[in-house]
């Protein structure tokens, strides 16, 4: 957290202020005079403070002074205002320029640290506001619905035309809206989200065009709404079918002429504000069952993007499936899991009535629960429907033991046996031999030819893990029996590192 700056000449009171702010666990920092201030906020290295307390009178400059430079460079910091000279003109210079709020002195200590709280709580909702847009998480999709949706953000990166984007939900609707701020012209600006759905009827017109202090019970203090946080910036307003019918007007409003009024408030506020509504909703019913306004949709309805639900687009879903994996890894810190292409087709399969957010749900889930770096079938969620969970060792026939001790011998340093008549037997008439000039097929891999065989002939969707589950697993057990249980002479034999056996071991069950 940033520091509190105090600004006052009188030392007894930075040093009050400094103690009662450090036993609430709240840093500080002291300035006596505004040239002080205004010199640490020339500092590039200076973070700035969360919140400025700062006297009216002081030497070598003013405190209304200060406080309009200081809202000049740092519009959105809160600044409360002391004084001893408790007058009418100072108070109403205090709140004319945009102080958070007034405190005479001599102030109640315990008074004054709990205005200090607010100011912060109401500086971090600032900052959460008014926060620039970030690196959003990349785009990705290669479905033609998906190609579409991109081109027809290129083509629009050229406008702050209004724009309507349906889709069902989780589908990645502020995603889309994020990335049609990012490519504007408006991209210098604010990207400000609101969900209309998620906020009570009584407070959504506050949250949207602010209010006065006094307004209501509880207005404190003047507080800007999320249009005239957004000026110069993005308005995204998600969920839109959901608006009260009231404030569908004051919203028709503030498209049509961009001006709107706080509540409370007399004067009416101009703002800038590209808006970008979004719903999962069918406008066109809504309005002729009459819960929202025609010519409200209208206006809304410029220019139109539709986003396809992930069960339309399912060629995307390995791709997020291995994004997520590795973004969940990176927000735990630790070792992204990779999945089987047994459990991916079943990820595939699924129709995902939660969309994009479901799978990203379901990866972060996989990234905690899932017993082994592999991801299998068995691993999944029941909601997937996974119904081929048997053991491998129930649903394939066993390797034949003259293929495992054809392994432990080639391990220990002998030759592979030649192939027994039961081996020999497995093969099937027709498999596909060796080119003319190699050597011949051995035992073991014409057992391992007709298991593959056996296993495609049938429903399996995971031969390719499943056969390489228990190829590893007997080649693992093999060097370990061949060096009495020594992991890293194991490793040496088969030429892998210590770490890869150890992570095989753990992955394939063999502690």
């Amino acid at each position: 957290m940033k520091p509190i700056w105090i600004v006052d000449d009188d030392q007894s009171i930075r040093f009050v202020l400094e103690k009662a702010l450090a036993r609430e666990g709240l840093p500080s920092r002291s300035f006596a005079s505004a040239r002080e201030v205004l010199t640490a906020l020339d500092d590039a290295a200076d973070r700035g403070p969360q919140v400025m307390v700062s006297d009216i009178r002081m030497p070598g400059g003013n405190g209304l002074d200060l406080l309009d430079q200081v809202k000049t460079r740092l519009p959105g910091l809160p600044v409360i205002i002391m004084t001893a000279y408790s007058d009418l003109d100072s108070a109403v210079s205090a709140f004319q320029g945009g102080a958070f709020e007034y405190l005479p002195k001599p102030f109640d200590l315990n008074k004054a640290v709990e205005l200090i709280r607010r100011a912060v709580e109401e500086s971090r909702r600032e900052e959460v506001a008014e926060q620039q847009t970030v690196a959003a998480t990349e785009m990705l999709g290669q479905a033609p619905a998906m190609q579409d949706v991109f081109r027809a953000i290129g083509r629009l990166s050229q406008s702050n035309v209004t724009v309507m984007i349906t889709g069902e939900s989780g589908s990645g609707k502020e995603l889309v809206a994020r990335a049609l701020h990012k490519h504007s012209p408006c991209a210098g600006g604010p990207f400000i989200a609101i969900n209309t759905a998620a906020i009570p009827k009584d407070l959504l017109e506050s949250e949207l065009f602010g209010h006065e202090r006094g307004a209501f019970t509880g207005a404190q203090t003047m507080r800007r709404g999320r249009f005239e946080q957004a000026d110069g910036g993005t308005l995204f307003l998600d969920e839109i079918g959901d608006m009260p019918a009231d404030l569908q007007t004051r919203l028709l409003r503030v498209l049509s002429d961009g001006h709107f009024y706080r509540v409370g408030g007399h004067g009416a506020v101009k703002t800038h504000v590209r808006v970008i509504a979004a719903t999962h909703q069918n406008l066109e019913q809504r309005v002729k069952e009459g819960v929202f306004r025609e010519d409200l949709f209208h206006r809304l309805n410029v220019i139109r993007l539709r986003l396809p639900a992930l069960r339309e687009r399912r060629e995307d879903i390995a791709a997020l499936t291995r994004h997520f994996l590795q973004q969940s890894a990176a927000q735990l810190g630790v070792e992204p899991k990779r999945i089987s292409a047994a459990a991916l087709h079943w990820v595939e399969r699924f129709e995902f009535p939660g969309n994009v957010r479901q799978l990203e749900n379901m990866c972060h889930w996989l990234t905690v629960m899932a017993p082994a770096q592999l991801i299998e079938p068995k691993d999944l969620p029941p909601e997937v429907g996974v119904d081929c969970r048997q053991n491998d060792q129930q649903n394939t026939a066993q390797v034949p033991l003259d293929i495992a001790q054809s392994a432990i011998d080639v391990v220990a340093g002998g030759e592979p046996k030649a192939g027994s008549d039961s081996v020999l037997a497995l093969a099937p008439a027709g498999a596909l031999l060796p080119p003319q000039g190699t050597a011949p097929l051995t035992a073991w891999e014409l057992g391992l030819d007709a298991e593959a065989r056996a296993l495609l002939a049938g429903e399996r969707c995971d031969v390719w893990d499943a056969l390489t589950h228990r190829f590893e697993s007997r080649l693992i057990l093999a060097a370990l029996a061949a060096t009495r249980g020594r992991r890293v002479e194991a490793a040496q034999k088969l030429g892998i590192g210590r770490n890869t056996i150890t992570r095989k071991i753990q992955e394939l069950g063999l502690e």
